[in-house]
């Protein structure tokens, strides 16, 4: 410290002691600053709710799956079961390719843990894929039970077929019950199914009127589905839309993603579509395969291709198979007997074998 005069005075002990505690007290500020951990004392249940939150919003299941490498408390708070229990579809989507025994134990937990999508999903996989037709149908029963609408159809064609078991075991009583429920619930399938049924007398009592209004309402419940999905500004009509049974033009429905799993699980085995004399159903976006011989039916024009459900059968017609149902001579000659595109809903007959 200097003065006027220029001589040089030191700092009074009790000044120097006075700037040494107060640069004490700022370090030992910041240091505590540092050693708080505000994440760690946030409660379990808002973590859970975050966590629930990100789950039900999931769009691929690595989102979830990074989450829970990040710390030791995502990890053990991320596999509870109220974040497993509303994981989203999207959240389970597996690929047949990235298939493994921890992405099966992985479904398992979320389906132990109340997720109807992994029931339904698990289910169709050890039903159709890995042949644990028991413990598949029991959890497809699970999902079902739970009001989940693709569980209820694919149950629906499960009985429609007798899949499983023999010939003698299909129950088409039961098939419709599981199809009009899974149709209360807006599955356009299912409405599908139990609109030809009813126009068929198929497994019920032939009402050709209410057939044609579930016809109608599935037609109405996809243009919705198709438009709502779709971009502002971007409702142009694609090159390679499917046709409605009553002629209005609209992209295809996109199913589910375990469907594709399916495609891809017997592409990726070799199986293609005729494995063991086994077929599998000609909608390419089904995946379902024969669980016996001559399980599927036929169609009746040319025999050539088969379908699990009528539904199928409807989407394959209106996007391929009514250009190529009969040889092209047949056309040209004008056989009897050989629908025209748009006729009766736009469907070929099926032929039970």
């Amino acid at each position: 410290m200097h003065t006027r005069s220029g001589l040089k005075l030191s700092k009074s002990p009790l000044a120097r002691h006075g700037s040494q505690t107060a640069g004490a007290r700022r370090k030992r500020v910041r240091a505590s600053e540092k050693a708080v951990d505000f994440f760690e004392g946030l409660p379990n249940d808002l973590v859970l709710l975050t966590l629930s939150k990100l789950s039900s919003t999931a769009s691929a299941p690595a989102d979830l799956i990074n989450l829970l490498l990040t710390c030791k408390r995502f990890n053990e708070l991320g596999t509870h079961p109220m974040v497993l229990s509303i994981i989203s579809a999207k959240g389970l989507s597996v690929r047949a390719t990235a298939w493994s025994e921890s992405a099966h134990r992985f479904l398992k937990r979320c389906a132990d843990a109340g997720s109807l999508e992994a029931c339904y999903t698990l289910g169709m996989i050890r039903f159709y894929c890995l042949e644990n037709r028991g413990s598949g149908a029991s959890l497809m029963a699970k999902a079902a039970m739970g009001s989940h609408s693709a569980a209820l159809y694919s149950l629906a064609v499960i009985q429609f077929n007798g899949s499983g078991g023999s010939k003698n075991e299909k129950d088409l009583r039961a098939g419709v019950a599981l199809c009009a429920r899974a149709a209360y619930f807006g599955h356009i399938d299912a409405l599908r199914e139990l609109g030809h049924c009813l126009q068929d007398g198929y497994g019920v009592k032939q009402n050709i009127g209410e057939g044609r209004r579930f016809l109608l309402q599935a037609n109405a419940l996809e243009l919705t589905s198709v438009l709502s999905n779709q971009k502002a500004g971007s409702l142009a009509i694609a090159a390679s839309s499917l046709l409605s049974d009553f002629g209005c033009t609209v992209p295809a429905v996109q199913g589910h993603d375990v469907n594709r799993f399916m495609v891809e699980w017997f592409e990726m085995k070799g199986e293609g579509r005729d494995r063991e004399g086994l077929r599998m159903c000609s909608q390419g976006a089904c995946g379902r395969p024969e669980t016996r011989r001559h399980e599927f039916r036929r169609c009746s024009v040319c025999g050539v291709v088969n379908y699990c459900s009528r539904a199928c059968q409807a989407m394959h017609w209106k996007v391929a198979h009514k250009l190529d149902c009969a040889p092209m001579e047949r056309w040209l000659d004008g056989v009897e007997g050989i629908p025209a595109a748009g006729e009766g809903g736009g469907d070929v007959n099926l032929e039970g074998q």
